[in-house]
């Protein structure tokens, strides 16, 4: 059986990799880059390297010659190519080349999800359904390290500032959920859908637990939108404030709450701890 993971040079591929190699034989992983070289410096040795590109289904067709199972990371949005082209194109490459079993990194609850955020994996998701291959839909909820510069602030004292309200997270490690991407990839009966997450919080209680791990003293600040436009703004964010307002709002109206024991349950333990993740990151 041949494994393979896409993506293979992000963080999240070079993760999902590395947990594969102490799930199965090295011979029988192939990771799949658009820069070969690149891969062959960041990936353990010993792992195949194939090349491979979403946008070009006919090689990504020749890529998966002779793969059972593949690890279909979703793409990053706001490309020239647009992303759910891309994911098409894995998918059609996917069942033109006699893939059995493909696990797909989503989003949370993709199917009821009302933020644009969801709208390719939608499209990704039905396209695995219709297509007929065997399939899991990873839906991994938000990483810790997507809070990294207002957790960065915070340690230095810096005003902690949000307009989530109450909105809670399911915030995790990207390690663990690629951990438990590779798990689910060897799994025999995997379940179809996923919905990956920790425990959720809130903003208030990520600022409560770095105070606590930086002994640092620091502004909580909950903003109206305008309020936390304006901040931005000042931060020089202006250009990005349409899209971090968007994931606040996400959060306030709920999309990442998650009480779903999936993570622990792949992982076979608690995630780590939101006080030893913070420190770790």
């Amino acid at each position: 059986m041949k494994y393979g993971v896409t993506a293979a040079t992000g963080k999240f591929g070079k993760k999902a990799v590395e947990y594969l190699t102490e799930l199965v034989d090295k011979e029988d992983i192939v990771a799949f880059a658009r820069n070969v070289k690149k891969a062959e410096k960041s990936l353990p040795a010993g792992i195949e390297i194939r090349q491979a590109d979403y946008t070009d289904e006919k090689g990504l067709e020749k890529a998966f010659t002779g793969i059972g199972r593949l690890l279909f990371i979703s793409s990053i949005p706001g490309g020239s190519y647009p992303r759910d082209k891309q994911h098409l194109n894995v998918v059609q490459a996917a069942q033109n080349a006699g893939v059995n079993f493909v696990a797909y990194t989503s989003f949370p609850h993709a199917d009821q999800a009302k933020s644009p955020l969801a709208a390719d994996h939608k499209i990704t998701e039905k396209a695995l359904t219709d297509s007929g291959l065997r399939h899991a839909f990873l839906r991994n909820n938000w990483y810790l390290e997507n809070q990294i510069d207002l957790i960065k602030g915070a340690f230095a004292g810096h005003p902690f500032q949000y307009s989530a309200g109450e909105g809670r997270v399911g915030w995790a490690l990207e390690r663990e959920y690629a951990e438990a991407a590779a798990k689910v990839l060897v799994t025999e009966i995997p379940k179809t859908v996923y919905e990956f997450a920790g425990n959720s919080l809130s903003f208030a209680d990520l600022a409560k637990t770095i105070a606590a791990v930086s002994k640092r003293q620091f502004k909580i600040e909950s903003l109206s939108d305008d309020e936390y436009r304006g901040e931005l703004n000042k931060a020089g964010l202006r250009d990005a404030a349409d899209i971090l307002l968007m994931i606040q709002n996400l959060i306030k109206d709920g999309e990442l709450t998650e009480n779903d024991r999936d993570l622990a349950d792949v992982l076979g333990r608690e995630p780590t701890s939101l006080k030893d993740a913070l420190l770790e990151i």
